[in-house]
């Protein structure tokens, strides 16, 4: 799920001075990696250019909005943040002020870059491109049960209902298989859905998987990065933050599941359940 910020600075009076580059009309993103590898201290590499987002730059210049101008540039991006300098009459200024900006330039992740410039005026659109992240799934079900059961913890309110502090969530393979089964259901469909491919339902595909239960819920996402992502998505999402928090569920199971050709990149399961209690003889 894409991201994107809007930087702007202008020029001021009074600025410490810095030293001159070299190329006395070097490309706008030269000066952007020289401020990246020197000022910013920034060990990714230079920015790549990449002429979509020079066109992405040109839309925004424009009056588009980042995130439109960078999907109608054909640019597939994770994160994109554009920075806007106006009053820019030569290199040595638009270098001061490209070195002020180290929070936007050097972060992590941005690969590619584009620009515009438009009299005095400069816009430089930088981005992470979409990938698929490599995740190790033991890991994430780890992370995802810890941050869980930190949240269930404590008390908190999902949307309009509040809810008490609940016992932590304990392990469950079964439900494990269950979550496994959908979440690579859903990301070979490349689609987000409590449905099965066969119509199945989240109580369904836990009885196929082997528990015998009382209650069921079921959490999906897509999009969303790592552990820590989802857990968050999550909690901010009313219905899911009430599956998360009630204390009708005892066991769980998540699992994650890419397909780099879809939208999303990768899916995300978690299954809830309490088992039922045994026949009285």
């Amino acid at each position: 799920m894409q991201s994107s910020r809007y930087i702007r600075a202008s020029l001021a009076c009074g600025l410490l001075a810095i030293a001159l580059l070299a190329m006395a009309h070097a490309d706008p993103l030269a000066v952007v990696n020289a401020a990246r590898g020197q000022a910013c201290g920034s060990r990714s590499g230079a920015l790549a250019h990449t002429p979509a987002l020079d066109t992405a730059a040109h839309a925004v210049a424009d009056g588009k909005s980042l995130r439109a101008a960078v999907e109608a540039s054909g640019y597939r991006a994770v994160n994109s943040a554009v920075l806007r300098f106006d009053g820019v009459r030569d290199d040595n200024e638009l270098a001061i002020l490209v070195n002020r900006s180290c929070t936007q330039i050097a972060a992590a992740g941005l690969r590619d870059a584009g620009s515009y410039q438009r009299g005095q005026a400069f816009w430089i659109v930088i981005a992470e491109p979409f990938s698929v992240p490599k995740l190790d799934q033991a890991t994430v079900a780890a992370r995802v049960l810890v941050l869980v059961n930190r949240a269930r913890s404590q008390p908190r309110r999902c949307g309009n209902e509040q809810f008490g502090a609940a016992p932590a969530l304990s392990v469950s393979p079964a439900l494990t298989r269950a979550a496994t089964a959908h979440v690579r259901d859903m990301a070979e469909r490349g689609s987000m859905s409590h449905a099965g491919r066969d119509g199945s339902t989240p109580a369904q595909r836990v009885t196929r998987a082997g528990y015998a239960w009382s209650a069921v819920g079921e959490n999906i996402a897509a999009g969303q990065r790592d552990a820590d992502s989802v857990v968050k998505s999550w909690l901010g999402s009313p219905g899911h933050c009430a599956n998360l928090m009630s204390s009708d569920y005892s066991e769980t199971g998540s699992a994650f599941a890419t397909n780099a050709g879809s939208e999303a990149g990768i899916y995300w399961t978690q299954v809830f359940a309490a088992p039922s209690a045994p026949a009285s003889r």
